[in-house]
């Protein structure tokens, strides 16, 4: 069953040298059963600096209090994944259904037991599909900044925010979210997408609507969600160079992609003063290219948003102003990584930032109220060597700012190391 909706551990075992297929069963039904996965493993540690003002401004990325610096034994940014799957054909419709179970290995900062690991059941779907396409319904990655995520180099490492200390959750790293991309989250979603062997493929969904702001009891958010939310994706990929066995197309490629996002959401009773509109519409675009040729990859991505927030899409308590204006954000990235031909290590170099932009309302306030984020950014660069076809060895160090809007700024230096394994 072709599918273009490439999940992050899909992904995962797809790139570099993670080339394990996992155990897969034939059924006397004619159905198959296949299970796979990853799990990983980082030595951390964060060294963070306050260097101006009062820095636990919100939305900065950067935490600096006294039990910040630290060090830590993680998962990365990509979870560990115990993925589920079987497929069948009746009636001449391409059937499935897929579990992915994303297990941490580390406990929420202060828990010393097992019971402070988090399980995070990040997929739950089915799929039917044919020449014509397929729909897939249920709980999967958004397509909205998808392949900004699944082209990000700290998917198989740590990048920003990696540290523990008190405090901390038990759930995985950052990676670049909130450094470059807001992470578009797995969702309750109906997705169409055309068929994946053509070279341009088109995705759009339905999705399980989202609050614009806070979603809380408490007035200052759009809450009200009568309809879904609709996000959509384009790619195309072109094959180039001289063609092999492993790459009949040709050894060499680009890519192309972008994506989009709208949702509709109204007011409740009481939560604005009068005047103020009632309802809002977020949107946000999206796009990027990467190029692979002769060991080097080249990935340049970016977004742009209208209340969606700066860190995690429509959950980043940064979205809407005080007046409950949307407020807009941005980010970008860009990307280098070098294997040379007929070695096992592999160099890359990224730097992305998140911009958050004020409203009129804020430049009001800013007086008083002016002390939220203005830009995380992040430099990372990063040693990998494919140890075995399934194992590999990550090494990275990052250097990671955040300012806010009335000029503090934090910085944090943070070295890791680790091994992931695909089956």
């Amino acid at each position: 069953m072709k599918r273009i909706a490439i999940v992050t551990c899909a992904l995962a075992m797809a790139a570099g040298t993670a080339n394990a297929q996992g155990l897969t069963m034939q059924m006397s039904n004619g159905w198959s059963f296949s299970f796979s996965g990853n799990v990983n493993a980082f030595l951390v540690y964060t060294d963070p600096k306050c260097n101006t003002g009062s820095c636990d401004f919100g939305g900065g990325l950067v935490p600096t209090n006294e039990t910040a610096k630290t060090s830590a034994i993680r998962t990365g940014l990509l979870p560990a994944f115990a993925t589920f799957e079987a497929k069948g054909k009746e009636g001449g419709v391409d059937l499935g259904v897929h579990f992915g179970f994303a297990p941490q290995i580390n406990n929420a900062g202060g828990v010393h037991d097992q019971f402070g690991a988090q399980i995070d059941m990040r997929q739950v779907y089915l799929t039917a599909g044919g020449t014509w396409g397929q729909i897939l319904a249920g709980r999967e990655i958004g397509l909205y900044q998808r392949n900004n995520i699944l082209n990000d180099m700290t998917l198989f490492g740590v990048g920003p925010s990696g540290g523990g200390g008190y405090g901390a959750g038990g759930g995985t790293t950052l990676g670049r979210i909130g450094f470059g991309y807001v992470y578009p989250n797995f969702v309750a979603q109906m997705t169409y997408s055309s068929p994946a062997s053509s070279p341009a493929q088109i995705s759009i969904g339905l999705f399980d609507p989202s609050a614009i702001g806070p979603n809380s009891n408490e007035a200052g958010g759009y809450r009200v969600t009568k309809i879904p939310r609709v996000e959509s994706e384009f790619t195309w990929t072109g094959h180039f160079g001289a063609t092999t066995a492993e790459a009949p197309k040709g050894a060499d490629k680009v890519m192309v992609f972008a994506s989009g996002e709208w949702q509709h959401a109204q007011s409740t009773t009481g939560d604005y003063v009068e005047g103020v509109q009632s309802s809002k519409d977020s949107y946000g675009g999206a796009g990027g290219v990467r190029a692979d040729f002769s060991g080097l990859s080249l990935v340049g991505s970016g977004f742009y948003g209208k209340g969606i927030g700066s860190v995690l899409m429509f959950d980043s308590g940064n979205e809407v102003d005080n007046a409950g204006e949307l407020r807009n954000s941005y980010g970008f990235i860009g990307q280098a990584e070098f294997q040379p031909m007929g070695t096992k290590w592999k160099f890359g170099a990224s730097y992305g930032e998140n911009d958050l932009k004020q409203t009129s309302q804020d430049n009001t306030d800013c007086d008083i109220n002016c002390h939220f984020l203005q830009k995380n950014s992040a430099i990372v660069g990063s040693v990998t060597y494919l140890w075995t076809k399934s194992l590999r060895w990550v090494a990275e160090y990052t250097y990671t700012k955040a300012t806010s809007h009335d000029g503090a700024e934090a910085t944090a230096n943070q070295g890791a190391v680790g091994m992931m394994l695909f089956f």
